[in-house]
């Protein structure tokens, strides 16, 4: 039984992913503006994301499942853990709430609310790249609720403080973020044009990893022969 009503967990979402886009957004202008050296503002974004992710995820979680990702509960859907009907209110919800975070970041950095990114982000290695990091995001989540739910936040937070550096993509991993990101033209942006091949690599890889992670963490029992014993 899910213990909070539709519109409770609709505003967690919104609230979850304009906070986690906020703060993408806002360490990216932040980390841009107080240095010149590209490796230095990613670490800056990079921890600044990880960090909100555990505090998002431990907070929000109990409200919401905290997916604040449209991959994320496609995959909830499938797997029968989030009821189809209420689908449709968690994607208008993380979708909405990712494009107010940007707006919050443009305005606490003094800049328009929206604006058209201009960052190149395209090409085979930045898609494959998406489709990786997504299925790693999805493969750990599924596997840390199975085995570890308590340390699911920490578990989330660090897969992608990790992919920003060992993905191509820096990890979007996240289709309502990566929408927000097209309306920042700053250090995390990427081109409108950009999107749809993020955007299904990222549906892809949250796909196979639905696929492989339900066939590996499905328990099956063994059946073991026992030799026939003697009678005494």
């Amino acid at each position: 039984m899910i213990p909070y009503d539709l519109p409770r967990r609709a505003v967690a979402e919104a609230l979850g992913t304009g906070l986690l886009v906020a703060t993408v957004v806002g360490s990216g202008i932040m980390a841009e503006t107080l240095t010149h050296d590209t490796a230095l503002a990613l670490l800056g974004n990079t921890l600044a994301t990880g960090a909100m992710l555990v505090v998002l995820i431990t907070i929000l979680g109990p409200v919401s499942g905290a997916h604040f990702n449209p991959a994320v509960s496609l995959v909830f859907c499938l797997n029968r853990s989030l009821p189809p009907r209420d689908l449709p209110a968690y994607l208008v919800a993380q979708f909405a709430g990712g494009i107010a975070g940007t707006v919050a970041a443009h305005l606490m950095f003094a800049l328009p609310v929206l604006e058209i990114a201009t960052k190149l982000r395209t090409g085979p290695a930045q898609w494959f790249s998406e489709v990786v990091a997504t299925f790693g995001l999805v493969a750990v989540i599924l596997a840390g609720l199975r085995f570890e739910r308590r340390a699911a936040p920490w578990l989330v937070g660090l897969f992608i403080t990790a992919a920003y550096w060992f993905t191509a993509s820096t990890s979007f991993a996240n289709p309502a973020v990566a929408v927000a990101r097209s309306l920042t033209d700053s250090f995390s942006g990427i081109r409108p044009a950009d999107l749809p091949g993020f955007i299904v690599a990222e549906l892809l890889g949250a796909l196979i990893a639905l696929a492989l992670m339900g066939w590996l963490l499905r328990p099956e029992t063994i059946e073991r022969s026992e030799p026939l014993k003697a009678k005494p």
